[in-house]
């Protein structure tokens, strides 16, 4: 069984507060994007996971693909399997490739050993992972609050808009991201920033990693820069970076970025 773990956006990103666990409350839009991973799984006589594509730092036992499995394996009888990971969303980039991998391993180990698991049920399986690997299991766009794992449908639809996502090769890591945020209680909620029209965000929807992670990565903002002069109607940096992207009415031209950085281009 083969599937395409995608990508999400931030539509807006509130850190409101620190938690007595320690982790931070926040607000967000998830918007699922379709730069995608690879992920087969198949019946084995003993469990494998492999991988290509972009390198994943650190052990292959610890991937949250394996994790899901192992997690289902808990409650279920699942015979072994052989799990094959191409991945091609970059990690540290705050697009959740990673958390998407294992929500969609869940999805389809669900249907190949027909678990019969209701999307409720995946959803807590999946909360067991990563905070936001449940947003996966439905992959429609909703509020995020808390710690990124309580969800709100939202009526928002973007589809027409070309997306370019700019990922320059910084990986940053979600301590540091974290370690230079000050919470602070919004004035107003994102929902009702994402009404008004698009064009009307680049004033008021922001990413509170922005203020801290641009001081110290000059290049995220003048890849935010060189997209709104592209003609975006709306670019900013996506969850804890690195990631930056870009909405645009028209295909842009001119956009010329480092031979290293990696570039993804599509309708939403």
């Amino acid at each position: 069984m083969l599937d395409f773990p995608n990508a999400k956006i931030n539509l807006g990103l509130l850190v409101t507060e620190k938690r007595p666990d320690g982790f931070h409350n926040l607000e967000s839009c998830f918007y699922p994007v379709l730069w995608c991973d690879a992920l087969e799984i198949v019946p084995a006589d003993a469990e494998a996971f492999t991988m290509s594509g972009l390198p994943v730092p650190g052990n292959l036992d610890n991937n949250l693909c394996l994790k899901a499995y192992r997690l289902l394996q808990q409650d279920f009888q699942l015979p072994p399997v052989h799990m094959h990971l191409h991945k091609v969303i970059p990690m540290g980039a705050g697009l959740g490739g990673g958390s998407a991998d294992a929500a969609f391993a869940l999805k389809q180990l669900n249907s190949l050993f027909e678990l019969n698991l209701s999307e409720d049920q995946l959803e807590g399986y999946a909360r067991q992972l990563g905070s936001d690997c449940a947003f996966f299991i439905r992959n429609k766009p909703v509020i995020a609050v808390e710690k990124g794992d309580v969800f709100k449908p939202v009526e928002l639809d973007l589809s027409g808009y070309t997306c370019v996502i700019v990922y320059p090769g910084i990986h940053i890591t979600t301590a540091e991201a974290y370690g230079n945020i000050v919470p602070k209680k919004p004035s107003c909620g994102i929902e009702m920033y994402l009404k008004q029209d698009v064009q009307v965000w680049k004033e008021v929807l922001r990413n509170d990693f922005e203020e801290a992670l641009f001081p110290r990565y000059p290049e995220l903002a003048g890849i935010k820069e060189q997209l709104y002069s592209a003609g975006a109607d709306y670019a900013s940096m996506t969850g804890s970076g690195s990631a930056v992207y870009g909405l645009f009415k028209t295909e842009p031209e001119n956009l010329i970025f480092p031979g290293h950085y990696l570039l993804w281009e599509g309708l939403l």
